[in-house]
């Protein structure tokens, strides 16, 4: 055990937020409480919600669980100001570091499911290739610690659905969030701009166009075969190459990452010896852009389109952790002007945004995030906010919780506690927690459906995909519009 402050001050806080958890539990309030504290003491990786309610700490049969599945409400705005002034680590710099990234809740199984879409998953059922099952993709914000940990704190989860654009839908997303960690006091003017991580299936410079307006830093990963531009000259330069004169170009030469040679002297060039990777070697280029067409995602874009500059990094290690030969990453970011620490500390942050990957494969199968198999979408959103709630009191707790340990297990520094283990002492830390739900009242069960009758009534079946189409080119925009 800790200092006893320490336990003290992490039971204030996860008694508080339980307190804001019940408070957004608008209907079948006490049934879903019980149900994430269920979560919690569970022995075992998460099953099934059945499982769950034959523990002591729910105190209601299954049917009411299915119940308040499928007819509750949860506040998700309110559950969401809720996350957002609980207290963050921030990175070295003093900065909050937040990541965003899809993770898929398979049902290739489940045609009377609607909103399902083609989701893209590698290695399934043992095979090394691409495949796109029928699930529901959901969009996580979380935000980063320092260090190596398998820690992060989830701030918000929105399922994707089929009239979605994925970057508008995670653009509105980002914004929410951090709207309500300026409101909930997480940062404060003077304080560094909230640096936002993406991988590769986001358009970094479309991100950054995205969230003008907000005090964010934008970085992202590039894929190897882009081809970005140089900044266009100034007037003076324009002047004295062009005495002539004429109309000032936008863009300069190209820049080809499979081609070292339009590559030219980088601004900024480091190198690090790490534990993980070896020697870490970064070049910078500044004012890197996209040249911009109005075509895919611009097709909508009205007036002249506009010149998103960035710093673009090279990253090369020597090994990754697994012995594979390394292939360069490529990153951009929406600041520009970098000094050799701050490109340090945007591939930091980068190589930490990975402890996301952690918290997925947590949720997925110790806390059962994808278990249910839930017929309504909006079933779906109940159970992933209870496991939101189930790992931020996880979080929340792990100053005060014991290292009950495997006989095989390595003993854990105080502190540094992995999910799992925190997991497995929730039920002794429990009782120090405050419960705000109420005892069940006694009840008989409902009279169901009559022995030997048939259900004469089936489920609808729904088509997978995507159910608005998008133009392509100028002409099919205008006459859409038309």
């Amino acid at each position: 055990m800790l200092h006893h402050d320490a336990r003290d001050e992490a039971f204030d806080f996860a008694s508080h937020f339980r307190e804001d958890l019940y408070a957004c539990l608008t209907a079948r309030g006490d049934t879903l409480f019980e149900l994430c504290d269920a979560m919690l003491c569970e022995s075992g990786p998460v099953i099934s919600p059945a499982d769950l309610t034959l523990l002591a700490e729910h105190r209601r049969g299954h049917g009411a669980m299915y119940d308040a599945l499928n007819h509750g409400r949860i506040d998700a705005d309110g559950l969401r100001r809720a996350l957002a002034v609980l207290p963050q680590r921030k990175a070295a710099d003093n900065r909050l570091v937040l990541a965003v990234d899809v993770s898929n809740w398979l049902r290739p199984d489940a045609p009377c499911s609607p909103n399902r879409l083609f989701c893209h998953v590698y290695g399934r059922n043992g095979r090394s290739s691409d495949q796109f099952v029928p699930g529901w993709p959901y969009s996580f914000v979380a935000a980063l610690e320092t260090g190596r940990t398998s820690w992060c704190q989830l701030l918000d989860a929105i399922r994707l659905g089929p009239d979605d654009d994925v970057a508008e839908a995670t653009a509105r997303q980002v914004r929410r969030v951090v709207t309500d960690l300026i409101g909930g006091g997480q940062w404060e003017d003077g304080d560094p701009d909230i640096l936002v991580v993406f991988d590769a299936g986001y358009d970094a410079p479309r991100m950054a166009y995205l969230l003008t307006g907000l005090p964010v830093e934008v970085l992202g990963r590039m894929r190897s075969d882009r081809v970005m531009r140089r900044p266009a000259p100034s007037r003076e330069e324009f002047h004295w190459a062009t005495p002539c004169g004429g109309r000032p170009p936008k863009h300069r030469k190209e820049f080809r990452f499979a081609k070292p040679e339009t590559w030219g002297e980088p601004d900024a060039e480091t190198v690090q010896v790490t534990d993980r990777y070896g020697t870490a070697q970064a070049m910078a280029w500044d004012r890197i852009h996209p040249r911009l067409t109005t075509r895919s995602a611009w097709i909508d874009h009205d007036g002249e389109l506009p010149v998103i500059e960035g710093t673009l990094i090279r990253l090369q290690v020597d090994h990754l952790p697994g012995g594979q030969d390394p292939l360069p990453v490529w990153l951009w970011s929406s600041k520009t002007g970098m000094t050799r620490e701050d490109v340090d500390l945007r591939w930091q942050s980068f190589l930490r945004r990975f402890d996301l990957e952690h918290t997925f494969r947590f949720g997925k199968q110790t806390l059962g995030w994808t278990r249910p198999k839930l017929r309504n979408p909006e079933a779906a959103d109940r159970w992933t906010w209870l496991v939101l709630a189930a790992h931020t009191q996880l979080r929340l707790t792990r100053e005060a919780a014991a290292d009950l340990r495997r006989p095989w297990e390595k003993p854990a520094e105080p502190g540094r506690l992995t999910p799992a283990r925190v997991r497995r002492g929730f039920r002794n830390l429990r009782p120090h927690l405050h419960c705000p739900a109420q005892a069940p009242k006694p009840s008989g069960p409902g009279p169901g459906r009559p022995r030997g009758s048939k259900n004469h009534r089936p489920a609808t079946r729904y088509d997978v995909g995507k159910t608005t189409r998008r133009p392509e080119s100028i002409t099919e925009r205008d006459r859409f519009r038309g």
